[in-house]
Parts: structure tokens; sequence; C-alpha cells
């Protein structure tokens, strides 16, 4: 174990005046510049007023060498209209700030800026997890079951973490960060923070008790237990490193390309969804939808779609049609019809999958849309709304490539719903207006997040909003 090892797990942590207010308002003017062109930073659009200060812990003493402090911090922005303050609080993000006196040319990427004024006047701050040695920090700090000072690390004892396994960054764009321990483990820290249990911790957990192989069971977890909140916030959560494994998108886009079938990892896919399914059936409690609970679930739908409509014109010749996809739902419960729900994946899609090279799949990321809140993401849900999140990303893949193959998409489309069935005993395709409800839902927000952030790709969400309007199912 390195020094600056050692000391993060025997430093207390406590806040001083370095890790007081006065640290937070002296990186005010670098962190307004710094935070908006984060890809995990969350209010893109919207000027950060000012930050206040959660928490502050000293990992590394910034009197030495190399300083490491991690802070959570609420970031203000003015409010969007409709939308109030007591419901909508400032987020609260998760950094880790290294402090040296001077950055090395490896670690120009990670600056953010030199204090001029504050405790740290005259030190440079910058994103610590480019720098191995403070993920060397962390990952000790969980194999040593640490508390350091706010900070609580928890581990499961039956896996082993060996020291000195050497960190890398992945720097492909996602929502958080995440830094793989000599292809053993992989750790992702969590950005933008909630306080109240993950469900990117409590799934995972949930599914290694009852011996589910499909999801990486957690090696170690990272809390914050804060005097200010009830609640614990889950910060990160550690899990073995499927080492070869291949992203499900990326996989399916090369086979695309090559003209080979994927029918058979579709398949296989489905078949290893129901597992989790009926492994989260199985232990958690599920719920019975009825009427009024189905009036609810086809309102927000509906009302997804008239705002959907309202901010993208290409949409509106087809609300009318799209509409009857709820009104068939909601038709169905009228009459007496119920569904079961159950805690789901809550945002699957074939980048939330990895196969590892002797074939086998594995279903990652649990932490579901992260723009709804906790409270939402953790409702027991039907299993319709995960399969028709495969089933529009298998039609994303089709249309990655000039003329779409929408064939293949066809092809696995009904191959995955098999998969399911195989294992699940119910296939997806017996509840078509179920099925097709969600994943109109599902086009209807595509279509909206591609208006603003990618407008090349709207045809593709489109091509859905035609077929799902005229009800033509393209998954025989």
């Amino acid at each position: 174990m390195s020094e600056a090892t050692s000391a993060a797990v025997t430093h207390t942590g406590h806040s001083t005046g370095t890790t007081g207010p006065g640290l937070l308002a002296s990186l005010d003017p670098l962190l307004r510049e710094w935070l908006p062109r984060q890809r995990w930073f969350a209010g893109k659009g919207r000027p950060v007023t000012g930050f206040s200060l959660v928490a502050a812990t000293e990992l590394l003493p910034v009197s030495s060498k190399l300083g490491l402090i991690h802070l959570l911090v609420r970031a203000h922005q003015p409010l969007v209209p409709l939308q109030s303050a007591a419901a909508h609080p400032a987020d609260c993000y998760q950094l880790l700030l290294g402090v040296r006196e001077t950055l090395p040319p490896r670690l120009a990427p990670a600056l953010i800026g030199r204090l001029e004024e504050g405790p740290l006047a005259g030190r440079t701050v910058y994103e610590a997890l480019y720098d191995p040695r403070p993920a060397e920090v962390l990952l000790e700090a969980l194999r040593a079951r640490a508390r350091i000072g706010e900070l609580r690390c928890e581990r499961d004892m039956r896996q082993e973490i060996r020291a000195g396994l050497m960190p890398r960054l992945v720097t492909s764009e996602q929502s958080n960060s995440s830094i793989v321990f000599g292809d053993t483990f992989i750790l992702k820290l969590l950005r933008r923070i909630v306080p109240g249990m993950n469900p990117d911790l409590e799934l995972p957990l949930v599914l290694s008790r009852e011996g589910c192989p499909r999801v990486p069971a957690p090696a170690g977890w990272l809390m914050a237990d804060l005097a200010s909140s009830e609640d614990s916030y889950v910060l990160g959560v550690l899990q073995p490193f499927v080492q070869g494994a291949a992203d499900g998108w990326e996989l399916a886009l090369r086979e695309l390309a090559k003209g080979e079938d994927f029918a058979a990892e579709a398949r296989a896919l489905g078949r290893a969804t129901a597992e989790v399914h009926t492994a989260l059936a199985r232990a958690l409690p599920t719920v019975t939808l009825g009427r009024a609970q189905l009036e609810l679930l086809v309102g927000g739908m509906t009302e997804r779609l008239e705002a959907a409509a309202q901010a993208v014109p290409a949409l509106r010749p087809y609300a009318p049609d799209l509409h009857t996809a709820f009104e068939a739902l909601a038709d169905l419960a009228a009459e007496g019809n119920t569904w079961t729900a159950q805690r789901i994946h809550g945002d699957l899609h074939l980048g939330q999958c990895l196969r590892s090279p002797d074939g086998e799949w594995s279903l990652i990321d649990f932490e579901g849309e992260p723009s709804k809140s906790l409270a939402e993401r953790r409702m027991p849900q039907p299993v319709a709304r995960d399969i028709a999140g495969m089933l529009r990303s298998f039609d994303y893949a089709a249309h990655s490539q000039s003329p779409p193959d929408t064939d293949w998409a066809t092809v696995c489309r009904a191959a995955y719903c098999a998969g399911y069935a195989e294992v699940s005993g119910s296939d997806p395709r017996t509840d078509p207006v179920l099925l097709r409800a969600y994943e109109t839902d599902k086009a209807v927000y595509e279509v909206v997040y591609e208006a603003r952030h990618r407008p090349d790709w709207l045809p593709v969400p489109l091509a859905a909003i035609r077929r799902l309007a005229a009800n033509d199912d393209a998954t025989p």
C-alpha cells in the first residue's frame, strides 16, 4: 500500500477551515465554468447562479504534495417554467478534487483551474479521477471498510478485493464516472446524487442474494451518512469487471455492418432479461394494476404525448393515431383487465447489456432514467416497459446504417420476445395492447430527445412513430 493510500484510510476526514465554506467560495468561479461542460451535468442550457456546500471531506491532507477533497455540492440554477423550488431542489453533485502545486502534463485534460484566493490560494485543483493515486485511495478505502468523516465504505466480504490493482478511468461518454481496477473490478461513481437507496446498488444486491448470474454482484459500495439528512446517499458501487465483454450496442452494430444474423444473440438476451425479471419478482413485492392505476399510467403517457407534440411539430400529424395506443389500454382496464407490476431495470437497451467472451449476457446500470425522481425509479412497473425499451433499441441499431435494415430489426425483435418467453413462460407479444402503449411512450420520448440533442437522428424515432400510429406490428 502506498503512503498516500495509507493516509487516506487513517485520515480523520473531518471538515476543517480548508474544506469549509471558504473553499467553496474560492472554487465558485472555476466550477461555474467547468461543471456545465461535464457530460454528467444535468442542468445544461441554464446558467449556474451559485453553489451551496452539502459535505466536504479531506481524503488526503491538502497540506501534502497531493491533496484529495471529496465534495457534495448543490448547483443552483434558474427554475424552468412551472417548476417549483420545493418540488425541484438544486441538483447535488459528487466531486473528487485533486490538489497540487502544479499539474504534470499527463493530467492536463483534468485541469479545473488555479485558485487565486481562499485556503488553497496558489494551488491547482483538478478532476482527481484522471490521477491513479487518488483512485487507489478509493479502492483501499473500500477494501478496509473505512469510515472517513461522513463517508462510509461497505463491502461483500465473500469477494476478495486485492490491493495494488492498477486503475484507469473509463473515458467513453456516460452519465456517471467509472474506474476499472486491473481488469478485475469497475467502480461506478454516481455524479448526480439523491438521498435514499439508489436502485443501481439495491437491485444488484437483491439479485446477488437470489443467485441470479445475469448481474455482476456488488463487491463494495460507498455511502454518505449526512447529519443533515435522515437518508443515506449512495455514492458509488464496485462490481466485478467482465473482462473482454462486448457492449450490446457495439456488438449489434458490428454484426449488422457485416450482414451477420443477430437473432441468436437477441434470443439469448431475451432469456437473460427474463431471468432478471423472474428473480426480481421472486425477491421483491409485486402489485396488481387495476383500472385506477391504469388510468394514472395512461394519463401520464397522454400528457407526455401532448407535450411532445407541442415541442416537436413533426410529431403533430401522428398524435391522434398515437392516442389510440393509450386509449386501447384504458379500454381494456375499463373492462376489468389487470396487469402485474414489479421492480424492473427501468432503462433497458442494448447499451446496458454486456456479452462475455463465453457468450453469456449480463445486464448492468440499474440506475433507471436519471431524469426521473428516485421514488419513480423504484416504483413497480409492468415488465413490458423494459421489453419495449429493448425493442426500440433493435430499431435504433437497424436505422444506424443507410439504408435502414428494417428486416434485421424485425427478426431481432421477434427473437428477443421468443427468448423471453422460453424463460418466463409468457410471450410479450401475447399482450400487444400493453406493449404498443409502452413502445409508443418510449418513441415519443425519443422524438423529443433527438429533436433537442441530435436532430440528425430524428428520422429514427419518427419511423417508429409512423408504424405505431398505423398500428402496424413489426414483431411477428
